[in-house]
């Protein structure tokens, strides 16, 4: 059967109706990536241009989320535009090596002194993969541990816990290893330790139990899931100090917060992780996954070795297309321009956070770098079970969001914002404005919080 897009219904219904009617009869939920859904129906955009985003109706959005946190200069920076233009006629993928892939590889690793070597994918999800596989390989051992409620992507060994309810997250000082799809295997479960965020005492502990068998411990910095909050610094070195210790690695997930600091928010911090795993931002647009890390380590990969620990490779990986779009994208967004967008960022925070006590809702503004993310909580919770949302807090959020969409500003879902160079002060005073009437629907909602 053939479909054809432009064939849109002539009766009273929307474009965006018709092609989301349409889509139902394509794709499961009519898409292909479940963050775009929307009741009635998707916007579908027609362009995007800066801070900006115009759908199929004409209706204008300021875009707080920039394709969940992966564009840094907003959408179509002439610079990017040109550059990639210019490469698309010379060809967007070749089984030779390009030298775009060596400029951009340069550039990463001069970003930061803890990045000796890298591999490009085309994914944080392959990214994230490729940093567990290369630690099993260097150590020889099977177990990874994750913190409970933290996204890493869709690999089974990385989603584990990802989304655990109170019915099955197990005890708060021991969680239990939660699958998210259907029919993942008790194997895969068994092979990951889950610990607790922001609790050095009760994460040791559980370690301890695995020491001989864990290959690495992967960590976000500021876990968006589990409540955009920063890792306090005791937990931090609580972990690198026990993979040191019990030769294990330490595999930072940067996909999201690589774009808090010049060379990630691992910055801020005095570790030495021994992998990173990198995504979004880095593609300029397109999309792309990194691991850097230690040379002893990567060399896991290397093709050349005697033998070889593990084979790594992606059709369109390294692609010129992306290492283009990236390395222009990153070369602009300098030590300068990531001062001034967290700056930005930081005033967001404090507006918004103006915006809740002139409101009186009870909710709290959390995030950290060019990111923050508003939860309908008195405090700003320290792990995922504290950020773990009430069913009133999600009628609310989606209240919230809906207020907001219909008021020309996109969020992503868990009403959190990811701000680009393209934008102003003139942009977060007015996504401001609109919380604090936002704000002042839901109070009601939230009166009876938790019941």
């Amino acid at each position: 059967m053939k479909h054809d897009v432009s064939e849109v219904p002539a009766a009273k219904v929307s474009k965006s109706q018709a092609l989301y009617d349409k889509a139902l009869g394509m794709m499961p939920g009519g898409c292909s990536r479940n963050t775009i859904l929307r009741k009635p129906h998707p916007v579908y955009a027609a362009h995007a241009k800066g801070c900006w985003i115009t759908d199929i109706e004409g209706k204008k959005y300021v875009d707080f989320s920039n394709n969940m946190a992966s564009l840094i200069h907003g959408h179509a920076h002439p610079r990017v535009v040109e550059a990639i233009n210019e490469q698309v006629k010379k060809g967007t993928a070749y089984a030779v090596g390009t030298v775009q892939e060596i400029e951009y590889a340069e550039h990463l690793l001069n970003r930061n002194p803890s990045f000796e070597r890298i591999r490009f994918a085309n994914s944080g999800t392959e990214a994230v993969m490729a940093c567990l596989k290369a630690s099993r390989a260097f150590t020889g051992r099977p177990k990874i541990a994750k913190v409970e409620g933290a996204y890493h992507g869709l690999y089974d060994y990385a989603e584990v816990s990802q989304c655990p309810n109170p019915q099955n997250w197990g005890k708060q000082d021991h969680p239990a290893s939660v699958p998210v799809a259907y029919g993942t295997p008790k194997a895969a479960l068994d092979d990951v330790v889950v610990i607790p965020f922001n609790d050095p005492m009760h994460a040791v502990a559980i370690l301890d139990e695995h020491k001989d068998d864990i290959a690495c411990v992967l960590i976000d910095l500021m876990p968006h899931r589990v409540g955009l909050v920063p890792i306090q610094e005791e937990f931090l070195e609580a972990l690198e100090t026990w993979t040191r210790a019990n030769g294990a690695l330490l595999v930072l997930d940067e996909v999201i917060t690589f774009r808090c600091g010049y060379g990630g928010a691992q910055e801020k911090h005095p570790i030495q992780p021994d992998l990173t795993a990198m995504g979004k931002i880095i593609g300029g647009g397109f999309p792309v996954g990194a691991l850097v890390g230690r040379a002893e380590v990567m060399e896991v990969m290397n093709p050349l070795a005697k033998k070889v620990l593990f084979p790594h490779s992606g059709t369109f990986s390294a692609n010129p297309i992306t290492m283009t779009a990236g390395r222009v994208s990153m070369e602009m967004y300098d030590r300068a321009a990531v001062k001034k967008l967290n700056r930005l960022s930081a005033y967001a925070r404090d507006c918004i956070s103006q915006a809740i006590q002139v409101s009186g809702v009870p909710a709290c503004i959390t995030g950290g770098g060019s990111m923050f993310r508003i939860q309908l909580k008195h405090e700003a919770p320290q792990n995922y079970r504290a950020a773990f949302t009430t069913p009133n807090e999600k009628k609310a959020t989606a209240m919230l969001l809906d207020h907001l969409f219909e008021n020309g500003f996109i969020l992503m879902n868990t009403c959190s914002g990811a701000l680009s160079t393209a934008m102003t002060q003139k942009h977060v005073d007015m996504l401001a404005e609109a919380l604090l009437t936002g704000f002042r629907k839901i109070r009601g909602t939230l009166r009876d919080n938790g019941k």
